[in-house]
């Protein structure tokens, strides 16, 4: 089997400079930010199917039984894989969204399943297209999988939507994965998580995207009890325990969300106000504006995002993700998440480089 994901390769391996519009995730944390003290540093502790006080503070966050929390030290992208690897068998049906993020479909491909996919086309405004879900779903479909905020274009699902999906997939007998990393950059305006809305949602997530503290690796699945204990029982194969010291100091962060969420809600106020400008003055890109999340997907117009890529990294010193990691050549992903004074800067980084293009 020879599955991978070619967009991490890319972004473990890309050029590093100086004016990144590529970062999706909120400007990593200080470690001097969390306060932490020797004392909140153990190297071992009672975490044999989670950290009690990990546990507690995740119910808490997502308004949920404890026991349908499973925590993950891998992050978002652990947790799709042990919600993927409980969800289906080698064989069976899964629904995912078009376009959306690689890592997804290169899981999928991995298990072994039969992968369909149904549409969230820019035309709509990347909203799912239902019509098309239930044109897809059959009696084999096992999992629908989705990202809300969308990703790339941060579109959101809103309940009402996720509620018909819910019941779309209930005529399968099926479940629905749904990425919410993206929806903790919302912070307290965020709709209540997917799993809220029945037994057949599954729901993932990490403290990565939202506020800086992607260095933590902890990430968590919400899910119904029977199938969260079977993911607990299953993640003995992946992952044993998880490291302790990252466990400890994840619950002194969840203690300190208020104070990263004021930090990030301005790196993302400001730099949205500079973008929404800067997408006002070009002909040459089709957006509207960006209102939620902390990245934005154009459609470049004229010339190719390749050749635009190139471009700012070799003479800009700025980089956008390229939209061929989402299945739009024509595309590109802004993320809003570097530091304003530098994000600035890219922007007019950008704005030459399209005007050379």
């Amino acid at each position: 089997m020879n599955t991978q994901s070619t967009y991490m390769h890319w972004a473990k391996t890309r050029a590093r400079v100086k004016y990144d519009l590529a970062l999706s995730g909120i400007l990593n944390l200080p470690f001097a930010e969390l306060d932490a003290t020797i004392s909140d540093i153990d190297l071992n502790g009672d975490n044999s199917y989670g950290y009690d006080p990990l546990v507690d503070a995740l119910a808490t966050h997502a308004d949920v039984p404890r026991d349908c929390v499973v925590t993950i030290s891998g992050g978002t992208s652990m947790a799709n894989h042990l919600a993927m690897a409980a969800a289906i068998e080698h064989g069976d049906e899964v629904l995912i969204e078009q376009p959306t993020y690689e890592p997804l479909l290169a899981l999928a491909q991995y298990f072994g399943a039969n992968v369909k996919r149904f549409a969230r086309s820019a035309e709509n405004n990347y909203r799912v297209d239902l019509d098309d879900l239930t044109s897809q779903v059959t009696s084999r479909t096992r999992l629908i999988v989705l990202t809300n905020l969308h990703n790339p274009s941060s579109g959101l699902i809103d309940e009402d939507a996720l509620r018909r999906i819910g019941e779309i997939a209930q005529t399968a007998r099926a479940r629905v994965l749904v990425d919410e990393v993206y929806l903790e950059a919302m912070f307290e305006a965020a709709p209540r998580s997917s799993v809220h809305l029945g037994p057949q949602f599954i729901a993932t997530s990490s403290l990565t995207k939202g506020y800086g503290l992607s260095g933590l690796r902890c990430g968590w699945i919400l899910a119904e009890p029977e199938l969260a204990q079977r993911m607990r029982l299953l993640h003995d194969i992946f992952g044993a325990l998880a490291p302790h010291p990252a466990e400890r100091l994840s619950v002194l962060a969840m203690s300190k969300l208020p104070k990263f969420i004021a930090r990030a809600k301005s790196i993302l106020e400001t730099n949205r106000a500079v973008l929404n400008d800067f997408y006002d003055s070009r002909e040459d890109l089709k957006i509207e504006h960006t209102r939620i999340g902390t990245t934005s997907f154009p459609e470049l117009m004229r010339g190719k995002v390749n050749d635009l890529y190139t471009l700012l990294t070799e003479k800009y010193e700025s980089a956008i993700v390229p939209g061929r990691f989402f299945e739009s050549p024509q595309h590109f992903r802004i993320g809003m998440c570097a530091e304003p004074e530098l994000f600035n800067e890219g922007v007019q980084r950008l704005a030459k480089a399209l005007d050379e293009i």
